[in-house]
């Protein structure tokens, strides 16, 4: 690959997790300190995301596989989504802010598919290059997250107007990506406007069993996401997304450990590690306290780049490996949809479930029970977990590589 390429491709995920992680992680502490919304009510705004990722990637791998090249759909989204946020920073509605994250999610979630399907048609290993440039996306989360704790805007609505500015420099960077044409040829059928044509990768069993594992891995994911900043500010912790950012450092060196642990151990040890490490972290979670054992938080904090890295980037390069050249875009949007959609989907939804649960109001001031919220994830992790060692036969290896 030609450093220009490198170069153009790094920036790409540079600008992509800059943008995500400046409202993602921190979304929940907004809706709750300054919208002054419920558990359920910031449960179903992070499900927005993964209505988005069932919805749209399919249609934009269609697009992208057939009609236009995939970084001038990039770029079209990325104007469309600052749109959306000008008007959602104006909101004041809890209630209507679910509308507004919607439309916008439904404009950032494509890019997901659209920038593995951009970078890997540039490579020629994708096991071997992809991570490194996956990696400066995590770099952008840990810079973004610090800018937003150093000044302490993570309940403000200033985390959407950093994200609004660079998905402007985004949308403009995007076009002049290298060109990604479409590859398919003919005229489009019902099932590629579906997306259904990827789904002809479920006739290989263990990329079934991979996609099965998927959903019911982001189950607990969506718990993180959705409280994890939450939980650790009224857990006492100070400087929040700082210290949270250390999740993401812990990522950048698993990330570059992939080609390696997945040559000398494949998917499913790597899986099984992840899924381990999963259960650990939501105990941590639901025990530690920021003034009597804040080093319990900081393992959970820490644990992210296993959990994260060995199964989402591990996964992307599989699907690669697995999916044929037409069909490489819709690919991705199909892993994305078993991930960021379904599973997420449900995660969600459960995770306001919970917190609502867990939610009491003592003489006007609302408390959360986070000992039982964490430990719904745990043993939905640990039930993943032992449904994955009993019945997943490692016989994808040889593709994993």
């Amino acid at each position: 690959m030609k450093l220009t390429v490198r170069i153009q491709l790094s920036v790409m995920m540079f600008l992509m997790f800059f943008t995500w992680g400046s409202w993602y992680g921190q979304m929940g502490k907004y809706m709750f300190t300054t919208l002054n919304a419920n558990g359920d009510q910031i449960g179903n705004a992070y499900a927005t995301f993964s209505i988005a990722s069932i919805i749209a990637p399919f249609f934009i791998g269609m697009i992208a596989d057939r009609y236009f090249s995939a970084q001038k759909v990039m770029g079209v989204l990325n104007l469309l989504g600052a749109a959306i946020l000008y008007f959602l920073i104006q909101n004041q509605s809890a209630d209507n802010f679910f509308w507004y994250i919607l439309a916008y999610t439904l404009t950032f979630a494509p890019n997901l598919a659209l920038s593995s399907s951009i970078a890997m048609n540039q490579m020629k290993d994708p096991g071997k290059e992809f991570p490194v440039i996956r990696v400066l996306g995590t770099i952008a989360w840990i810079v973004v997250t610090n800018i937003i704790g150093f000044y302490e805007v993570g309940d403000k609505v200033m985390i959407f107007q950093i994200a609004m500015f660079t998905s402007l420099a985004w949308a403009i960077f995007a076009f002049t990506l290298p060109k990604t044409p479409p590859k398919a040829t003919g005229n489009a059928t019902i099932g590629q406007i579906l997306g259904t044509d990827a789904f002809v990768l479920f006739k290989d069993r263990s990329f079934l069993i991979f996609f099965i594992s998927s959903v019911l891995v982001c189950i607990p994911l969506a718990f993180y996401y959705a409280h994890g900043n939450l939980s650790l500010t009224e857990s006492n912790m100070t400087n929040v997304e700082n210290k949270m950012s250390l999740g993401q450092v812990s990522e950048v060196g698993f990330m570059l450990l992939i080609p390696f642990a997945l040559q000398k151990f494949g998917i499913k040890k790597m899986l099984i590690v992840g899924l381990i490490a999963w259960i650990t972290r939501f105990v941590c979670f639901g025990y530690g306290d920021g003034i009597s054992s804040e080093w319990v938080l900081y393992i959970a904090i820490l644990l992210h780049g296993v959990c994260y890295d060995f199964f989402f980037v591990t996964g992307q390069i599989y699907t690669d490996n697995k999916s044929g050249e037409k069909i490489k875009n819709s690919a991705q949007g199909l892993i994305t949809f078993a991930t960021y959609g379904v599973g997420m989907g449900i995660g969600s939804f459960l995770s306001g479930k919970v917190l609502t649960k867990y939610t009491t109001v003592v003489d006007g001031v609302t408390k959360h029970d986070w000992s039982g919220v964490w430990m719904v994830p745990a043993y939905i992790a640990g039930g993943v977990l032992i449904l994955f060692i009993l019945f997943f036969k490692d016989n994808t290896r040889n593709s994993a590589k």
